[in-house]
């Protein structure tokens, strides 16, 4: 072990300026800074040494564009510049002026050109009424055209009327379907003018292709339900399948507490027959019997034993009233008789009888009726003639 017997002596230091120091540290701080200035921009965590600040975004500055082409997309494109607005004007008179004023809009569809015209189907309810109109054609643009239309017909029945203009306007023809093959829960797209917004679409599906609706006490018609939303000013428009194809022209909706998605469109098939006779007559000639007729299933028990029906016989027509110089009249039937069979096909209620009159039967066909007078079965031959206009 070595020991040190002898001890260093230091002379003690002088105390340094608290003001040298703080030049000593800040020069020190300064070279430190400026040697790593380049590195701390590039992390950002200092001004570039240009001056510049750091930009700030806020969200991605990219603008991303999505191409959306769907079924539904490529239907619309297809059908919508075939359907049009419509516009009925109504002339009222006061004592010092007469004024034109809008009386109610709607929708149509363009169906067929030929020989420059264009000819448009829309309600009867759209047109009733009106003394002019005119068709709105979409543009595409801000600017849509209003064209004056002239009124080939309408019939108050089936709700269909058809209008004509000229074709100069027009660019596209719709495309027919056949609502024939319609299934419940396929596609089902509205088209149309609602409260005169200008054109929109909805979408649904077919509720029913085929449902009875009873258009008044007398008359049923056979429509399609669809949930897809039909509002005021879509009358007259159109119910489009999948492939773009028309298959109903939107009639009514109805509205009610508690009931959503229920509308209804009149199949295209129906209506093709009526369109055709309002181009060529401007009116639908209807055959008729000339007889008033109540369903003996509404009769009272004590009505029912008047007739002296078969106990067989729980479904027919009883005829109440009959015209006088009528088809019914002249064939030899009376008040009483019991309507059960057209053609030898069976009839239950007054709407079936109507049915099958303006589906099968025209103006001057024959039609064989099977009856029953005072419980004995019998038959006369008819030979049909046309509607007063207020019976159409």
């Amino acid at each position: 072990m070595g020991y040190y017997d002898h001890q260093d002596y230091h002379q003690p230091k002088r105390p340094s300026s608290p003001i040298m120091t703080a030049i000593i540290s800040a020069v020190i701080g300064g070279l430190i800074v400026l040697l790593l200035s380049p590195t701390l921009s590039r992390l950002g965590l200092f001004p570039s040494l240009d001056g510049n600040l750091p930009q700030t975004t806020v969200g991605n500055k990219q603008v991303t564009t999505v191409k959306v082409n769907t079924n539904v997309t490529d239907a619309v494109k297809k059908a919508a510049p075939a359907v049009v607005g419509v516009i009925n004007l109504k002339r009222s008179f006061n004592f010092f002026e007469t004024e034109e004023m809008q009386q109610s809009s709607g929708s149509g569809i363009v169906f067929e050109k030929t020989g420059g015209k264009a000819r448009i189907i829309t309600n009867y309810h759209v047109i009733q009424g009106g003394s002019r109109f005119k068709v709105i054609i979409p543009s595409g643009g801000e600017k849509n055209k209003e064209v004056e239309a002239r009124l080939l017909g309408g019939d108050q029945l089936t709700d269909l009327a058809v209008l004509e203009i000229s074709d100069k306007y027009v660019t596209a023809v719709a495309d027919l379907g056949n609502s024939d093959q319609l299934t419940a829960g396929e596609p089902a797209i509205a088209i149309g003018n609602p409260l005169g917004l200008g054109q929109s679409v909805t979408t649904g599906v077919i509720s029913s292709p085929k449902r009875a609706f009873r258009v008044d006490a007398q008359t049923t018609t056979d429509v399609i339900q669809t949930d897809a939303a039909i509002n005021p000013g879509n009358s007259g428009g159109a119910l489009v399948n999948i492939a773009g194809q028309v298959i109903g022209i939107n009639t009514l909706k109805i509205a009610e507490q508690g009931v959503e998605g229920l509308g209804f469109a009149i199949p295209i098939n129906d209506a093709r027959p009526i369109i055709e006779k309002l181009i060529r007559y401007g009116k639908v000639a209807r055959p008729y019997l000339g007889v008033q007729m109540v369903d003996i299933s509404d009769l009272t028990q004590e009505a029912l034993q008047q007739l002296n029906l078969p106990n067989s016989i729980t479904s027919g027509v009883a005829i109440y009233e009959l015209e006088p110089g009528s088809p019914a009249d002249a064939a030899g039937m009376e008040p009483g008789d019991v309507i059960v069979a057209l053609d030898g096909q069976a009839v239950k209620s007054g709407s079936d009888v109507r049915q099958y009159m303006y589906s099968k039967k025209a103006v001057n066909d024959k039609m064989e009726v099977t009856y029953y007078r005072d419980g004995k079965k019998q038959t006369a031959t008819i030979t049909l003639a046309e509607a007063p206009g207020e019976l159409r």
